[in-house]
């Protein structure tokens, strides 16, 4: 399950002004449709992109073809450092959930500048570092709570997040399926649609095709409660 609520501070503003127009001057700036798949699993290319606006969902698919959702992204994170850094092919996809302006640097030149400035691989490392520990937690995690109560969290933090008020309840603003749902609350498709079928009727939710308002926040909030 996905730390949504705490986010590690994103890559690009670890960096003092003086880097970040640096990578600005040996960047690209690049426009991504909502839907857009930006990167692909087991791709060979030569760059790396720090977000600057909009969301991005990163995805693993297996040899059967099952996507899971690791992750979701903002404004400010690095994407592609993986590769960058071992010269190896994309580890996950990443795909475009809104509307995405990302800054594109050749993973040589981005190499070139970590070597030279220690400012930039130290945020690196942080941001490395984070993200293997936030898998420790999602593993831990997995074993300690049910689906109900993984899923309640996923949505309370994505209405914290990426919410706006809407009567009393809060919609999601960002485009979610339910198999995305069950790869941030680390279950399967099947069960999420009986978890929110149940929540329907007890007028906690509202869903349509990928579209999720919260009507009761203090139930989720319950659930939550040991």
């Amino acid at each position: 399950m996905i730390d949504l609520r705490t986010p590690v501070t994103p890559f690009w503003f670890m960096l003092p002004p003086r880097d970040r127009e640096e990578l600005r001057r040996i960047g690209q700036i690049r426009f991504f449709a909502a839907g857009t798949t930006i990167l692909r699993q087991n791709e060979c290319s030569n760059y790396v992109l720090i977000i600057q606006t909009g969301c991005v969902k990163i995805v693993t698919v297996t040899g059967d073809g099952y996507h899971t959702v690791l992750a979701l992204r903002n404004a400010g994170d690095l994407l592609g450092e993986l590769a960058s850094t071992d010269g190896g092919p994309r580890s996950a996809t990443v795909c475009a959930l809104t509307d995405v302006q990302a800054l594109a640097i050749a993973a040589s030149r981005f190499e070139a500048f970590r070597r030279h400035r220690p400012v930039i691989d130290q945020a690196v490392q942080r941001l490395l570092t984070a993200r293997l520990r936030e898998c420790g937690r999602m593993l831990a995690t997995v074993g300690a709570e049910s689906v109900v109560q993984r899923l309640a969290y996923v949505l309370l933090c994505l209405g914290d997040r990426y919410g706006r008020p809407e009567g009393d309840g809060v919609r999601i603003r960002i485009p979610l399926s339910q198999d995305d749902l069950a790869g941030l609350a680390f279950t399967s498709r099947r069960t999420i649609g009986r978890v929110l079928a149940a929540w329907r009727d007890l007028g906690w939710v509202v869903t349509s095709r990928r579209n999720l308002l919260i009507l009761d926040v203090a139930a989720l909030k319950a659930l939550r409660t040991p």
